[in-house]
């Protein structure tokens, strides 16, 4: 990422070398990447958590409570299927006419999405028709959701000096975080309800809401201007059409074929994620008894304490190297799943809980607050977009799935629990040597095509 001054207008965009104005132009990329983040989370979570509690009584109604948890999870996985054609398309838009554009019309898609899934009416009303809408909208959901997160990391870390990117960058996790708090701190008072009336109408209270948290996001992303860094790319080819020719698909294919592999892997520790927050809440209320509100304000906690440890890992990378805390903290989130999953086993309330803070909101805030940054550098500006978008994209729906497949290799008894707990850390192992041996972007001089964008 250069920091050579820039004095051109490029789409009536200045690039000023004033320090100023780049100081308020990270800090206003980073809120609104914060919030359009907060959005994406806040759908992703209660999504999940009607999933894992309501879903299966709504939408698939049966003599087997079982079958219909499964059926009700893997619907929560469908959108993640999603994700790689979203990135693939709008990642393709992103690299092509600007990042800015693209983030206003995911953001708005996710919104009116987790809107219509609040409206649709149960499987006693209509029937099959039912279920049928509720895929369509995940899907919708997981287009959107491909493009927003990585467009809006990337933003901010154009915006951004290149030896403060990983701290930047961590907001947009922040945002991932305030976005599960808040739809988790919703969730809780409609957990309360009867089951009759959450069953009935409480479920859809907070997908209506989530039109507010995209609406809000919106309204900030107004003042961010477009990334100095496209731009810049833009101005050195001579026009626009010249530098939007390429497709940033084919030249990601060609050029760098084993960064996009690396990444892909390395992304395989966010299967924690909906390990804890929708497997967890899952198995824990549904296989052993523990308390739906307890569950869920300990995942509130979890996300709280990751809103301080996303800056401070993203800090503390830019000082001592992504790529070693980055590492670390996988490889612990690794072993951290092991001593979370016999707290359940045990029905330990008080275990669960702490052990959920521990791992969820410090141990995985090491790799997750660093993904966008340490990423996006395996990447050449002109792909950077498409790039990470598939790779975490592809990687994600492994993730979306998580809670499904560890459901299947559970089995009987006081150590049950442990065949899911060695699926999750297999996947974090594998990221964490997956990003021990990946390299950062580093321009070809001699290569045409590095010479004509």
């Amino acid at each position: 990422m250069s920091d050579s001054p820039e004095n051109t207008t490029v789409h009536d965009r200045p690039l000023t070398s004033d320090p100023r104005r780049q100081q308020r132009m990270v800090r206003r990329a980073a809120l609104a990447s914060f919030f359009g983040s907060t959005a994406e989370y806040y759908d992703f979570l209660i999504y999940g958590t009607a999933a894992a509690l309501v879903f299966n009584e709504v939408f698939f109604p049966g003599e087997d409570p079982t079958a219909g948890t499964l059926a009700a999870l893997a619907t929560f996985g469908v959108g993640y299927i999603a994700r790689p054609l979203g990135a693939i398309f709008f990642g393709h838009l992103g690299d092509r006419i600007g990042r800015r554009k693209v983030l206003n019309t995911t953001l708005s898609l996710m919104g009116l999405s987790t809107f219509a899934i609040g409206c649709i009416p149960s499987y006693d009303s209509i029937g099959i028709i039912a279920p049928l809408l509720l895929v369509i909208a995940r899907l919708v959901q997981g287009l959107s959701a491909g493009a927003e997160g990585v467009g809006a990391s990337l933003l901010t870390i154009e915006h951004a000096p290149s030896n403060r990117t990983g701290f930047w960058s961590s907001w947009m996790l922040n945002g991932t975080s305030a976005g599960a708090t808040l739809g988790t701190l919703v969730f809780i008072p409609i957990a309360g309800l009867p089951d009759n009336q959450l069953i009935s109408w409480g479920w859809r209270i907070p997908f209506f809401a989530g039109v507010l948290t995209a609406v809000i996001g919106l309204l900030i992303r107004r003042g961010v201007a477009e990334s100095p860094e496209f731009t810049r790319k833009n101005a050195s080819a001579g026009s626009t059409r010249h530098a939007s020719s390429h497709v940033p698909l084919a030249g990601l294919l060609r050029r760098q074929p084993l960064p996009l592999l690396l990444v892909f892997l390395a992304y395989l520790f966010s299967s924690l994620s909906t390990f804890v927050l929708v497997f967890g809440l899952s198995y824990g209320t549904q296989q052993h008894s523990l308390d739906k509100a307890s569950m869920l304000a300990a995942m509130t906690g979890s996300q709280l304490v990751a809103l301080v440890f996303h800056p401070l890992f993203g800090a503390l990378a830019d000082r001592y190297g992504k790529k070693r805390v980055f590492v670390s903290g996988a490889l612990l989130t690794a072993v951290g799943v092991f001593p979370y999953m016999a707290a359940i086993g045990a029905e330990n309330l008080a275990a669960v809980f702490a052990m959920t803070l521990v791992l969820k909101g410090v141990i995985y805030s090491a790799p997750n607050g660093l993904w966008p940054s340490f990423f996006s550098e395996r990447f050449a500006p002109e792909l950077r977009y498409t790039a990470v978008g598939l790779a975490t994209q592809i990687g994600i729906v492994l993730t979306g799935f998580t809670p499904t497949l560890a459901y299947l290799v559970i089995g009987d008894g006081s150590l049950g629990w442990l065949p899911a707990a060695l699926l999750v850390g297999g996947l974090c192992v594998i990221a964490a040597v997956a990003a021990g041996v990946s390299r950062p972007y580093r321009p070809n001089p001699a290569s045409a095509f590095e010479k004509k964008v």
